[in-house]
């Protein structure tokens, strides 16, 4: 049997066994609030995305801080979420088989379900299942406005699955989503390309409002782009997700939240004065957008992951770096390094005040 050992609250950072994932509570508690205060004012309700954190508590802290509810990609996530006492959630990925299905339907007998179509067949098996369930769901359907991913055409595909899903029993037709993904460009340079998708989801809002169909729900946005589709009038919700923790492809933007979330690794090797090795290696930190940066160590540069091992770089002061030392590195993309740890180490002034299990890693069915 293998056992872990956790640290007990109170532990110095760096006394936590590495690859650890480190969380500074109080950037992950300003990203919440700062997030929320941008989008209210804008005019929309917070929805955030919880594909990134997995994690019933950082959804908890979330809704505390004025989140009308969250979103989610997977039913295996939303089960989690529930069992954790999330009670609104929308799914933001269409959802097929029929097992899947199945667990949807009787999910909504315990919580506030929604979930996004862009097919009629799916939209009339879910019904199915939520009339056998005796449970019901809501319905977005779901609009492609930019990335040519899921979603129909806005105008008359959108109108039409509208209707179909609005007759279906046990089906809440509940309005439209829309993600327009993520943009780059600093400050007003995202605004164009930003607008330009979201004029398309305004087009299908007042094509299904012509049809006489009442819409609740128009969900939209990202951590990218919150701050310009939180403005936009038929946008009620905003579904960001990476503000809470950052990462390196989100740094670059100088968005106005900050890092909150590194893997704290470990120097294990000092072979040469200009090379470090660290315990941290492609099974514990993704780099599925390149690779990680080093926080807080001028002169130091990660040049290589391999499955166990991580490799700086060293130039002047950093060359000082010790075998033993600890370093803190950014992931290029947070999502992803999370779903490959088990536990949150959360920490506030350099003490461990708790650790989170990731309650949602590998529910990706």
């Amino acid at each position: 049997m293998t056992v872990e050992f956790l640290p007990a609250p109170g532990t110095p950072v760096e006394l936590i066994d590495t690859p650890a994932m480190i969380v500074d509570l109080d950037a992950a508690e300003a990203n919440i609030r700062d997030m929320q205060q941008v989008v209210a004012s804008g005019g929309s309700s917070m929805r955030p995305h919880t594909k990134t954190t997995k994690s019933p508590y950082w959804a908890l802290k979330q809704i505390e801080a004025g989140a009308i509810g969250v979103c989610c990609a997977k039913v295996g996530e939303a089960e989690v979420l529930v069992e954790g006492g999330v009670n609104d959630i929308l799914i933001t990925s269409e959802i097929v088989s029929v097992s899947k299905i199945n667990r949807l339907a009787a999910l909504a007998r315990h919580a506030s379900i929604k979930v996004v179509v862009d097919n009629a067949e799916n939209a009339r098996e879910i019904s199915e299942a939520a009339v056998s369930a005796q449970s019901e769901i809501g319905v977005l359907v779901d609009v492609n406005i930019r990335i040519n991913r899921c979603g129909v055409e806005p105008g008359e595909p959108t109108t039409t699955l509208a209707k179909i899903v609005d007759k279906l029993p046990a089906l809440h037709f509940a309005g439209l989503n829309g993600y327009e993904g993520h943009v780059f460009g600093f400050g007003d340079e995202r605004i164009p390309e930003t607008l330009e998708a979201l004029e398309k989801l305004q087009h299908a809002v007042s094509e299904v409002n012509a049809a006489g169909l009442p819409i609740e729900t128009v969900s939209a946005g990202g951590t990218s782009t919150h701050d310009i589709t939180c403005k936009v009038p038929e946008v009620s919700e905003v579904q960001a997700g990476s503000y809470i923790f950052m990462d390196g492809q989100y740094v670059d933007q100088k968005l106005s939240f900050r890092p909150a979330l590194t893997i704290m690794t470990q120097v294990i090797s000092r072979p040469v004065p200009d090379r470090a090795i660290l315990d941290v290696g492609l099974k514990s930190i993704a780099n599925d957008y390149g690779p990680p940066r080093v926080m807080g160590l001028d002169g130091a540069e990660f040049t290589k992951l391999s499955e166990e091992h991580g490799t700086l770089s060293l130039t002047g002061s950093a060359q000082k770096l010790k075998h033993g030392d600890v370093v803190h590195l950014l992931p290029s993309h947070a999502g992803t390094t999370i779903n490959i740890h088990d536990h949150y180490f959360c920490v506030r002034n350099g003490i461990l005040e708790d650790v989170i299990e990731v309650a949602g890693r590998g529910k990706f069915r």
